[in-house]
């Protein structure tokens, strides 16, 4: 049943910004500097393998239209950003896209709103991205009240749980809720408790799709058809993931460790602020090594990081946390390098210090190297990612796949919308329709950067061996 819409809490959506801030006028005027020259190398040199020089790569002119939109997030708005006003309505209807994938769009409409430069967008544009705000409000509140009622029945049956992404990022990484391009309800679930919410779930009406043991994602009244346009549509229906974390020597459970806060009047489990960040970075990390760097993962921790950047008591407590999980220094400073890379220095050096600066040469090459084009690349993404891996897998090489068994799956993706019992014939034929477009774009895909990672693959190994002397 499609949970009904609840009013707007004031206060749910007050943007608190007392003490977040954006990227100061030195590191914009840098930024702005390396936009001018196209060079994707902007990392400290003396970090690298001693020989090693940075490889100078021109942005398309697509990635510089987009880098000039990431760069409104910049304080003061960098004059580069002017370049938007020169754009013709097809290069606008380009970017648009890009920013509706990238989870950019309704923060960058209310940047350039707060910035008071509304000129700089034709008045189409400012309209669709106005309506796009308009229904992106609707489809937040119906997604809080279904996490309610399904909170709701978590907390009757004495679950242990706490939220994740979503609302728990507001306000640190988000200004408002309905800013935020969200697609799913995450919860973090305590492993003997995953049965009953499993249950749960399913007397709601949702359907189990996928598992790999520490996560479960269900969906509820799924439609064919669904498009871009969609994307910000109250449509009724609804994706939920479970997720437990393993547990350790040295390790302590988040849920240990929680805090209560009011959204609209219901009480919600959320993570502690250290690992509210920590969690974050580790999201972003992980789909730095994937095929899609969504943009507004890289621009949320970064806002939570201003947002805590005087915090040294923080700081020291997330040092001493992250110490107790192997790859979390490394998947820290692989998100903090990124983004000073794309967007300037932003960090404090009590982060800094031990993540992005004890980084491994070789990764740091690759950020140098690549980082622009997996920030501001195509929509569809690409499997240069795969590079980084090999690096990060340096220790466990021998027994790593190979990367030509990467470059082609070994089965057909999952489907997208299983069979209802007694589906109608257009149903079941806008569900086909839905599959087979999934398959024939994912077959370009991989067909397309298959090639160019065997390009690359042999530019990367000269590189690497230049820097290794």
């Amino acid at each position: 049943m499609r949970a009904n819409v609840i009013q707007e809490d004031p206060t749910f959506v007050q943007a608190t910004s007392s003490k977040s801030g954006f990227m100061g006028v030195s590191a914009c005027e840098t930024r702005r500097n390396a936009l001018d020259s196209r060079v994707i190398g902007r990392a400290n040199r003396s970090d690298l393998a001693p020989g090693l020089e940075a490889i100078a790569t021109r942005l398309s002119s697509d990635e510089q239209t987009r880098l000039a939109a990431l760069l409104t997030f910049c304080e003061p708005l960098p004059q580069d950003c002017s370049r938007l006003q020169t754009l013709s309505l097809r290069e606008w209807l380009k970017l648009l896209r890009w920013l509706d994938v990238s989870g950019l769009a309704l923060c960058f409409y209310d940047r350039i709103s707060e910035a008071g430069r509304m000129e700089l967008l034709p008045t189409p544009i400012a309209a669709g991205l106005e309506l796009r705000l308009e229904e992106n409000t609707l489809r937040t509140q119906s997604m809080l009240a279904e996490s309610i009622a399904i909170q709701r029945d978590f907390q009757n049956a004495g679950l242990s749980y706490a939220i994740l992404k979503g609302l728990s990022f507001w306000p640190n990484s988000v200004s408002r809720p309905e800013l935020r391009s969200q697609f799913d309800l995450d919860y973090l679930v305590a492993e003997n408790d995953v049965p009953e919410a499993r249950r749960i779930l399913a007397s709601r009406g949702y359907r189990l799709y996928a598992s790999n043991g520490r996560s479960w994602e269900f969906k509820r009244n799924e439609k064919p058809g669904v498009t871009l346009k969609d994307l910000y549509k109250d449509t009724g229906s609804f994706r939920v993931e479970l997720h437990t974390q393993p547990t350790g020597a040295g390790l302590v459970s988040p849920l240990e460790t929680l805090e209560w806060r009011d959204f609209s009047g219901f009480a919600m489990p959320v993570l502690s602020p250290v690992d509210l960040l920590l969690g974050q970075g580790m999201h972003a990390f992980k789909h730095i090594c994937s095929e899609y760097v969504r943009a507004s993962h890289l621009l949320e921790f970064r806002r939570h990081v201003l947002f805590l950047r005087n915090e040294q008591a923080f700081w020291a407590e997330l040092r001493e946390r992250a110490h107790r999980y192997p790859r979390a220094a490394m998947g820290l400073g692989n998100v903090t390098f990124l983004i000073t890379q794309v967007m300037g220095e932003f960090a404090p050096e009590s982060l800094t210090s031990w993540t992005a600066d004890q980084l491994p040469a070789p990764v740091k090459l690759w950020v140098t190297t690549y980082g622009d084009r997996a920030v501001l690349g195509n929509v569809s993404g690409s499997k240069l990612y795969l590079l980084l891996n090999r690096e990060l897998d340096q220790p466990v090489r021998s027994t790593r796949r190979p990367i030509w068994r990467s470059l082609f799956p070994p089965c057909l993706p999952p489907s997208v919308i299983r069979a209802f019992p007694n589906d109608s014939l257009s149903v079941r034929l806008g569900r086909y329709r839905m599959q087979i477009g999934l398959i024939c774009s994912r077959a370009r895909f991989h067909f397309i950067e298959g090639l160019r990672l065997a390009h690359e693959a042999y530019r990367w190994r000269r590189l690497l061996h230049h820097g290794a002397r």
